[in-house]
């Protein structure tokens, strides 16, 4: 029936651009990301099926305002209208529809729409007087109270069979007998006990009939302050505790408590979540994310005013005083004060995902609108910076009138929303303007992640790529440096490479120059791209090893998000897009399936191989990298030291072949060299001469995001699992643990070529508890730890 009530399929009478925004919601709030023209176009069946009844839930109150005049047509194409009487229906029908629409407005609304009575037609009766406020009362009170078991009948719920949200509203409905007046309270009851297994619904009932009780009340306070007749019901009973409520809607064999998360004190709360508790220490963070809410909002200005010249974002830092101030300014869409109040206040609800803000900026999926914002908390880590703060803006398509200020003095205590007046003009777009706690040049100020103290080079860390030009004006500047917009995704290698690791423009840098263009020139030659599964690239990036290059700090692989910074790796160098792991954004999962990271990673081998570069010191430090990504390791990489140098998988076979007695050694208190490969005691720094019996395994570490996508734990013996819980250490809890790594490979070539069980060489060292030693080079070393092998009697 709801859908029928639009005379036509509710996309249709939505209108396609508020249908795309609607399905462009739903799809984001299912998948975790904005779909594209194609699914806009046709979604999938689900999604398609939840828009008409978000569609139908959203506008049916608007829709009702045509009801009256809208025809259906009959089986013979007759038209059939609600009021057959034509007169009535032209008279009546305009205020029908309002009524009808009223019912979901907010109660304050109806005294200004129906203040007043309406008198009789003219050949009606002169004591017939309409009192629309009256009406408009009684109806919005009927739609809201009619909730019992004539709602939800059981057998059309066998029938029916309802899932989810709807079957626990049909559940709560089924118990409900009918409601009666006792004084000025409405008694809801239940003739059934609710079990265990609908405990979901009794709560439901509860909070539903609570809203009844919200309802009766704020009518009744409508009528008494217009002076009207109040209602004789004002409230519903039992509502206001669970204990109470229980004696109406009794439970079976459970006690309702009331132990929902509460928050007394929300100021309090998003001054605690809002700035340094999450995001850290880390006042440059506050900046990124002012940057990313003015690039989405000039985005969405150019979606619904395409020809708009002004798309930019400014940055200004400024001194007043001996007070440091930063300003971040956009031309974008600017903001209403529902929208300001509802929208940007609203701490954890990113606005861009809202259907408030969707139909209040209708268009912007239609126009192709990705924001960038996802959590709904990012203003708040303005407070990372200072504690006063002052918001200015204006809607794009409003006028000066409009224009709202935002003054904060912290973000645990209540902001200050008034007109900007006396001011002269305020442009379209939002300013925000902070106080900075500290200088910019101190210690963990602002400037502390840059080498230089400028603006321009902080944004440029910041903003790997982006869609409008960021104009950035450091203080006493006469004229701005511009970051012109750039894509990752379609940039040359070379321009890749210049926009991740720029030049530095600091005095005395010349030698560092040389090195990024040796950087630059490897870059080029080396990076090969990620791409998804439409062929869009994700990720340019080449195979990183700390070890290989000096100065690693300047060229970190950098983990992009939206085109933002979010994290950064000495695995890599280049750049991988990923998506927030958390709402601190400092963290990030990449976007790139393992599949299509493991082909970058074989394309990556090939390449050092093709260009000479893979030599035993890089397999060492790449081994255990390779391992985990292309498990298992190549026959032709070396992993392991013994006293006939760099060895492989089948140099370790022949080697293990012609002993039996084998001592593996951990490290402590020795440590291996790649560059040129040795071992070296770690406290005297002295060579050591490898003993015959002895393999060092080279497990060199590699570092997230790339052993997030490859973990090791993917590759182990699957048939040891049932010992992961053992409350010691057994032998087979060990192997499970050490079955994936390179240590884990050893043992296994050491069964392979002693023919002998996993059991015969893990349970003596379990024996001995995992305690063995030798000594290097004489006693004065000291014992080296590790695990003794001896070939079983049986092989």
């Amino acid at each position: 029936m709801g859908a029928a009530a639009y005379g036509t399929t509710v996309p249709e009478a939505l209108g396609e651009r508020r249908w795309h925004d609607l399905v462009s919601l739903a799809y984001y709030e299912r998948e975790g990301c904005w779909p594209d023209r194609e699914e806009l176009d046709d979604p999938p069946s689900e999604i398609a099926e939840a828009c008409v009844a978000t569609a139908i839930r959203e506008t049916h109150a608007e829709q009702a305002k045509s009801l009256v005049d809208q025809p259906w047509r009959s089986s013979a194409g007759n038209e059939i209208f609600l009021i057959e009487e034509t007169q009535l229906r032209e008279w009546y029908g305009p205020l029908i529809g309002e009524l009808a629409a009223s019912h979901w407005w907010p109660v304050d609304r109806l005294a200004g729409e129906f203040r007043h009575s309406i008198g009789s037609l003219p050949w009606q009766p002169s004591e017939w007087i309409i009192e629309p406020l009256k009406l408009a009362c009684i109806l919005r009170l009927a739609d809201a109270t009619q909730v019992d078991s004539r709602r939800a009948p059981s057998f059309l719920f066998s029938l029916r069979r309802p899932r989810g949200v709807s079957r626990e509203h049909w559940r709560f409905q089924e118990h409900i007998s009918r409601p009666y007046r006792k004084g000025d309270r409405v008694t809801y009851s239940s003739l059934r006990p609710f079990p265990p297994r609908d405990a979901t619904s009794w709560w439901l009932a509860l909070e539903y009939l609570r809203g009844i009780d919200r309802e009766l009340k704020a009518v009744d306070a409508l009528l008494h302050d217009l002076g009207r007749d109040r209602l004789a019901a004002r409230a519903v009973a039992g509502v206001d505790s669970p204990e109470r409520f229980a004696e109406l809607f009794r439970v079976q064999n459970w006690r309702p408590i009331d132990a929902a998360v509460k928050v007394s004190d929300i100021p309090a709360l998003v001054g605690t979540l809002g700035g340094q508790q999450l995001y850290g220490n880390e006042p440059e963070v506050a900046l990124r994310e002012l940057i990313q809410n003015a690039q989405d909002a000039v985005l969405a200005r150019q979606t619904l005013q395409p020809d708009f010249p002004l798309g930019r974002v400014e940055i200004r830092l400024t001194e007043v005083d001996g007070d440091w101030f930063l300003e971040v300014r956009d031309y974008g869409t600017g903001m209403d004060e529902e929208t300001l109040v509802h929208g940007l206040l609203d701490f954890g609800t990113s606005g861009w995902s809202s259907t408030s803000l969707r139909n209040r900026l209708p268009g912007l999926a239609d126009g192709g609108f990705r924001p960038s914002g996802r959590f709904g908390i990012g203003f708040f880590s303005v407070f990372l910076l200072g504690d006063q703060v002052e918001l200015i803006t204006r809607r794009y398509d409003s006028s000066l009138a409009d224009a709202r200020r935002l003054t904060f003095d912290g973000a645990s205590h209540r902001p200050l929303l008034t007109p900007v007046t006396g001011q002269g003009w305020v442009p379209e777009g939002t300013t925000v303007r902070v106080r900075l706690r500290i200088s910019p040049y101190a210690f963990k100020g602002l400037f502390n992640r840059t080498n230089d103290e400028r603006m321009a080079q902080l944004a440029r860390r910041l903003v790997l790529e982006n869609a409008v030009p960021i104009h950035t004006w450091e203080p006493r500047a006469t004229a701005p440096e511009i970051l012109p917009p750039f894509s990752l995704a379609t940039g040359s290698p070379a321009e890749v490479f210049d926009r991740l690791y720029p030049p530095q423009a600091a005095k005395g840098s010349a030698g560092e120059e040389k090195f990024r263009l040796r950087m630059r020139d490897d870059f080029v030659s080396r990076a090969t791209e990620v791409r998804d599964d439409q062929g869009r690239r994700i990720g340019l990036a080449m195979l990183w090893s700390s070890i290989q290059h000096q100065g690693q700090r300047d060229c970190p692989g950098i983990v992009t998000v939206n085109g933002f910074l979010s994290d950064s790796s000495v695995s890599f160098a280049g750049y991988l897009a990923g998506q927030p792991s958390r709402a601190s954004r400092d963290k990030a999962t990449l976007v790139a399936t393992r599949d299509q990271m493991r082909q970058w990673m074989r394309t990556q081998e090939q390449r050092l191989r093709d260009a000479g570069l893979f030599d035993d010191s890089l397999q060492l430090e790449l081994a255990y990298t390779l391992h985990c990504a292309l498990h298992p390791l190549a026959d032709d990489v070396a992993f392991a030291l013994t006293s006939q140098g760099v060895v492989r998988l089948p140099e370790v076979r022949e080697w293990a072949r012609q002993r039996s007695d084998i001592f593996v050694s951990f490290g402590w208190p020795l440590t291996w060299r790649t560059r040129p490969p040795e071992l070296d005691h770690r406290l005297s720094g002295d060579r050591i001469q490898i003993p015959d019996h002895c393999v060092f395994i080279c497990q060199y570490g590699f570092t997230a995001p790339l052993s997030e996508v490859f973990p090791s734990t993917i590759h182990r013996d699957s048939a040891y699992e049932f010992a992961r819980d053992h409350a010691t250490l057994t032998w087979q809890k060990h192997w499970w643990h050490m079955s994936d790594d390179l240590y884990g490979l050893f043992v296994r070539i050491l069964c392979e070529v002693w023919s002998c069980t996993l059991e015969s060489l893990l349970a003596p060292l379990e024996r001995r508890d995992w305690s063995d030693s030798i000594d290097v080079d004489g006693e004065s070393l000291g014992p080296v730890s590790g695990y003794r092998f001896r070939r079983p009697s049986n092989g």
